[in-house]
């Protein structure tokens, strides 16, 4: 296929509230170097999926309030290439308005849907099934997406189980599974026939938008009344995205869809959702603690890590297996086993009086 039919959507909207603190509702972790790399998780997306596709081919969608923050961190990207979206619909709103925007420009394109805060260390054997998935994609009328091979049973992502086919390279879908308890996570990584879904997508733009028609009419009609890469797009957006249904890509389409493919790929990935995968993904001393700062002492601590403002000093005593962040509003102190509850402070903060403002 021709470079110029390869195009990317980066999706930026989310605001990561498993991350919090440093991830905050004006600054959410997709705009932040949290490993402390020198590049933010946007940034990275895009210097990846730049060695393939060229930069005018490259797409954001994000939350309207995240525009500027992107047109900063990415000026790489054409100016008009940045999308906000008025209100948070899931992600099934999002990539049917992407691939109408791009069939408009293309009517051949095939586009890659990128969550933009996705950690991936082999970079090269990405670019490789992201080839793969091209060619698959451009030439047959396929919904695909790269699965990746699980390490551990995670509760904390969805699962991929394929049908084996005699092609060893990418295998037809059977079933998507939300995230699982751990029994059944134990039993989904013994089986063998399931991959971790990363949420990354390869399809054309007639196939996705025959799939819209199938499966989510409503949506794929009240799509239609708007006029794409026009003055009036952005206003129609504005009057349709209260009406329509969130839902995610997921669950609207790829569930019940009978012509989804998965490339398994073993990529170094995370989504880097939790303290605890960034945790995993950092450097550690030799007391296995994460911390991003030099002017930290600790004393009789392990596996803790410990993420605050470089201005500080630190010390720690007697802590094991905690996350410690500090910044300007607020410090959190928790166990790391208690990472997914995080969400949970932030309602119970939410619902004090004054309580948004640490958000």
């Amino acid at each position: 296929m021709s470079i110029s039919d390869k195009y990317c959507v980066i999706m930026a909207g989310g605001i990561g509230s498993r991350f919090w603190p440093l991830s905050t509702q004006k600054f959410p972790k997709q705009f932040q170097d949290i490993l402390g790399t020198g590049r933010t998780m946007i940034q990275q997306t895009y210097d990846r999926i730049s060695k393939s596709i060229p930069s005018e081919n490259i797409f954001v969608i994000t939350n309207k309030e995240y525009v500027a923050l992107s047109h900063q961190q990415l000026p790489e990207i054409p100016e008009q290439n940045i999308v906000g979206e008025p209100l948070m619909k899931n992600t099934a709103a999002c990539n049917l308005y992407m691939a109408n925007k791009i069939a408009e420009i293309n009517p051949n394109a095939t586009m890659i849907v990128l969550p933009a805060d996705h950690l991936i260390l082999k970079e090269d054997v990405f670019l490789e099934k992201v080839e793969l998935a091209f060619s698959l994609a451009s030439s047959q009328d396929y919904l695909v997406t790269l699965g990746i091979t699980p390490t551990r049973p995670d509760t904390g992502y969805g699962y991929i189980q394929f049908v084996e086919k005699k092609n060893s390279e990418y295998y037809k879908v059977k079933t998507f599974t939300e995230k699982p308890i751990l029994e059944i996570a134990k039993s989904f990584l013994e089986s063998g026939d399931f991959l971790w879904n990363a949420g990354i997508f390869i399809w054309n733009v007639n196939s996705i938008h025959k799939a819209f028609e199938t499966f989510l009419p409503d949506m794929t009609q009240q799509f239609t009344a708007c006029e794409y890469n026009a003055e009036a797009e952005i206003s129609c957006i504005e009057l349709i995205y209260p009406k329509i249904q969130k839902i995610s890509i997921d669950n609207g389409i790829l569930e019940k869809a009978k012509n989804v493919y998965v490339i398994p790929a073993d990529l170094g990935w995370s989504d880097l959702g939790t303290w605890t995968s960034v945790f995993e993904n950092s450097e550690r001393d030799e007391n296995e603690n994460a911390i991003n700062i030099k002017t930290a002492l600790t004393y009789d601590s392990t596996g803790n890590i410990v993420h605050v403002k470089n201005t500080k000093a630190v010390v720690i005593d007697g802590l094991k297996d905690f996350i410690v962040v500090d910044t300007d509003k607020v410090l959190l102190i928790c166990p790391r086993e208690h990472d997914q509850q995080i969400k949970d402070y932030v309602l119970d903060l939410k619902s004090l009086k004054k309580g948004e403002k640490y958000m």
